[in-house]
């Protein structure tokens, strides 16, 4: 089994632009490739786990470095990674019902139903590996896809004449700068998402989420550069666990309108209903903290225009 890893891509403050996307795109598809077997089933979770969040890593690297790339090889790669990540989707998605939601509820939800709805949702899974994950893997696309983005990002294709003067500058510009520029940037598209949000509407929470993410990415790729990035994403967690939460619950409640949709077994549905209940009350509660964890990500210092916390020395 491959071990996980939190180690961020070699970034070097000495890097131009162009060369520190290609270690960061090098750095994570490489570490895509070492889960690859793993995900062909769910004996160890994290094969698919691993892998979906590499491929956001990689979708969101493309659009935090959108400046600099040309648009169509950027879509095209974003394209061909969400798909990749798409048919992992359900596979994910029931991994995360069975071994989370349905294994916690056993021990706190006072209801019969529970080996019911794990058994629908285990053959679902297994439908999930077997008709989506594996196919996928051993799909021409697939394999065309690996070759490609491997090439492009190896090879720097970007710099080829597809680029406009005004990417070719930005793709030569000094990373250090550039990623001060990057972090401002996104943290104002997280404010502008957060200040004000209606949270009990959940399109604009969604909205929050996704600028979070990227974000978080961002700081992730931009750790070794500056001192201190590690306590500002600590300062952003209380708020992405919310987040994150309220998404699993939205998730949940689609996946089992799926599973239970010719369901007649009462006890089951009683089960379901009571389930999406209890992960609901969780996000409820947890929803009351928001303004506490949004004043902490708001308050949280940023270390990349901190001069004493530049990890090398600007070039």
């Amino acid at each position: 089994m491959p071990k996980k890893s939190k180690t961020p891509a070699p970034v070097m403050a000495d890097q131009s632009v162009s060369d520190a996307f290609a270690t960061i795109m090098r750095h994570n598809f490489d570490y895509l490739l070492t889960w690859e077997e793993a995900t062909r089933s769910w004996d160890d979770i994290e094969g698919v786990h691993q892998s979906r969040v590499t491929l956001r890593r990689m979708r969101s690297a493309l659009s935090l470095f959108r400046n600099a790339l040309p648009k169509p090889a950027r879509k095209q790669w974003s394209d061909e990674l969400r798909w990749v990540a798409d048919e992992l989707g359900m596979a994910r998605d029931l991994d995360v019902l069975i071994s989370e939601s349905l294994a916690a509820a056993a021990k706190d939800l006072p209801l019969s139903g529970s080996q019911g709805l794990m058994r629908l949702a285990e053959r679902r899974r297994a439908q999930a590996y077997e008709q989506q994950v594996c196919p996928m893997l051993d799909s021409d696309r697939y394999r065309s896809f690996k070759e490609g983005f491997e090439a492009w990002f190896s090879e720097k294709q970007w710099e080829s004449n597809e680029s406009s003067k005004k990417e070719l500058k930005t793709l030569s510009m000094n990373m250090v700068p550039f990623s001060r520029q990057l972090m401002d940037k996104q943290e104002r598209k997280v404010l502008a998402a957060g200040s004000h949000v209606d949270r009990l509407d959940p399109k604009a929470m969604h909205s929050l989420r996704i600028e979070c993410k990227k974000l978080r990415y961002a700081a992730e790729f931009f750790t070794p550069l500056f001192m201190g990035m590690d306590t500002f994403m600590l300062q952003m967690k209380g708020l992405q666990d919310l987040l994150g939460l309220m998404n699993d619950v939205s998730v949940m409640r689609q996946l089992l309108d799926d599973l239970l949709a010719e369901q007649t077994d009462h006890e089951i549905l009683v089960y379901a209903g009571g389930l999406i209940g209890w992960r609901t009350c969780d996000y409820q509660h947890m929803l009351d903290s928001f303004d506490l964890y949004w004043e902490e990500f708001i308050e949280a210092k940023h270390p990349w225009w901190k001069k004493s916390a530049l990890v090398q020395a600007d070039s």
